[in-house]
């Protein structure tokens, strides 16, 4: 039987990459995104280059209760794969930050992706069967000075999806949580109004690779996925010092490339 995926943030970056291997998988694939135009442009490139079912839905994720109104628009079809991708970036030092703009990015990383796993969850434990691929970040394995919203929440994801994977064992229905360090999407444009001076080059990644290298390790059942030799040493690096001293370091990276 054909399985049907949904994926936020699917207009660009990891989401759009997502769903192209979904849908080359033989997926029918639910696309939601904030962008319109783009989630259309994405819509007719999947329908000329596979034979699977687009649907899509014109979202903001970052308002209350969108959730409730992504499954009561899709009516009840079986969803057996669940990617929560959809997110962006804010930076600035936290009293000097748009309250407006963070409760927007805490409503869209934890709220909305928590209340749509919720309500999609109880149709895959029913059916023995589903996975769940959730987006964090690398930094979510530190405090993040000058992101800290950014970094708080992404640690939420962390958290939150190892605790249900550990609950769903033997149930047919895996999570996994992919952590990956800079990638080269859009995101890098959205994090400041002066986002041409904030833009990470270290250790960047294609997202391709980045979506593959997760979309790999969701149909193995693995838990936490990090891509990257130097992104797997990282996010070990609170082992080896203390969490002020990781805070030290993330911000001056951070500042370093503010500045660059």
């Amino acid at each position: 039987m054909t399985k049907t995926a949904l994926i936020t943030g699917a207009a660009s970056g990891l989401g759009y990459e997502l769903s192209l291997l979904l849908a080359n998988d033989a997926y029918n694939v639910i696309l939601v995104d904030i962008d319109s135009e783009k989630l259309h442009l994405v819509k007719s490139e999947i329908e000329k280059s596979f034979s699977c079912k687009v649907t899509v839905l014109v979202k903001d994720l970052s308002v209350p209760d969108v959730a409730s109104q992504i499954v009561e628009e899709i009516n009840g079809a079986p969803i057996d794969v669940l990617v929560n991708n959809a997110g962006f970036g804010l930076f600035g030092t936290f009293n000097n930050t748009e309250w407006k703009r963070e409760l927007e990015m805490l409503y869209l990383h934890i709220i909305t992706t928590t209340h749509l796993t919720k309500l999609l969850l109880e149709g895959m434990v029913e059916r023995k069967s589903g996975k769940i691929l959730n987006i964090s970040s690398l930094a979510a394995f530190q405090p993040g000075p000058l992101m800290s919203i950014y970094y708080a929440s992404k640690s939420y994801l962390l958290s939150f999806s190892e605790a249900i994977a550990n609950e769903l064992k033997g149930s047919g229905v895996t999570v996994t949580v992919l952590c990956p360090g800079p990638t080269k999407t859009a995101f890098q444009d959205v994090v400041s109004e002066n986002a041409a001076d904030n833009k990470i080059s270290f250790n960047m990644a294609c997202p391709s690779e980045v979506a593959r290298y997760g979309y790999n390790a969701m149909h193995k059942g693995k838990t936490v996925a990090i891509p990257g030799i130097i992104n797997k040493f990282l996010a070990t690096i609170h082992r080896f010092v203390s969490r002020g001293m990781a805070a030290k370091i993330v911000r001056n990276i951070q500042e370093k490339n503010r500045k660059e």
